[in-house]
């Protein structure tokens, strides 16, 4: 871990990232890609430790409230983070001064934080969105070592249900041969019919790899599954989109199951729900 001073901590589309790197050690992580031009170890986390002071100074130069993201390039609620605090020193924030939350994490963490949570959502909006990958624990742990667990991850999801949080699940990746199966899509789907969510996110039934993330998910698949690294060469060769050769069949019970249970599944509403800030907040907004 090293801590720096950033100049800003949120995105043109108020998105926000405290921490860059993980050590969650999730074998398929896209965040890995050199693309992204990290210089340091993925595992040396980069601390933004000034995150509180600059989404305050945000949030004060801001005319109008609005839903405020994060996690979507690094998870909130790394194991630092239990002693840092950095996270909920921002929520803190953003529940002081009205604003919305829409955070994805793959971490049962996140329920220290439940106050905060409830608040933001009884004054504006909170969606909590959670990963889930597979619904074999087993295999879980080869694939997401470090992370809760498929059921922990589950549980807070039900949790949140109970205080009245709406949440999104996001389904990803599909590991072809891994996960790529109808038990392992159903096992999931059925826990988030249990759970209450109000929407899953699939991009495809399948996963990226570029160079940084592929490297190491060979290596993984060495450690872990003996000869599975030279199947995917065959099959895919360098290619950056990895579909399932069950990738239709997967889509047609996933969109039917969704519509069945009226669960959001198309990513254009999911978002578009993601980002709307309430109108009656706008509205008492406005009597001040």
């Amino acid at each position: 871990m090293h801590e720096i001073y950033a100049k800003g901590i949120l995105s043109p589309k108020n998105g926000m990232n405290i921490y860059r790197g993980c050590s969650h050690g999730c074998i398929y992580c896209d965040s890995r890609s050199k693309c992204y031009g990290m210089t340091h170890a993925f595992e040396d986390i980069e601390v933004k430790i000034n995150a509180p002071e600059l989404l305050e100074q945000a949030l004060r130069r801001k005319k109008q409230r609005c839903m405020i993201g994060t996690g979507a390039m690094c998870d909130p609620y790394l194991h630092i983070e239990e002693k840092l605090l950095l996270t909920r020193r921002c929520l803190e924030i953003i529940d002081r001064y009205g604003f919305g939350l829409s955070i994805q994490t793959k971490s049962a963490r996140i329920l220290r934080d439940l106050d905060l949570l409830k608040s933001i959502n009884e004054k504006a909006k909170c969606v909590v969105q959670m990963t889930l990958t597979t619904h074999d624990e087993s295999l879980c742990r080869l694939v997401e070592p470090n992370v809760s667990t498929t059921s922990e991850r589950v549980e807070v999801l039900r949790i949140m249900r109970r205080k009245k949080i709406p949440t999104v699940v996001w389904l990803c990746p599909i590991l072809p041969v891994l996960n790529d199966t109808p038990e392992n899509l159903l096992g999931i789907l059925h826990d988030c019919l249990a759970a209450g969510v109000k929407g899953i996110l699939c991009f495809g039934m399948g996963m990226t790899l570029r160079e940084g993330d592929r490297e190491y998910y060979y290596d993984a698949l060495d450690r872990h599954f003996p000869g599975l690294k030279e199947k995917y060469i065959s099959l895919y060769g360098n290619a950056y989109v990895i579909d399932s050769p069950n990738a239709a069949k997967l889509f047609r019970i996933f969109h039917s199951f969704c519509r069945e249970h009226g669960i959001m599944h198309r990513p254009d509403e999911i978002f578009a729900y993601l980002n709307e800030f309430p109108e009656e907040c706008f509205e008492q907004t406005s009597l001040f």
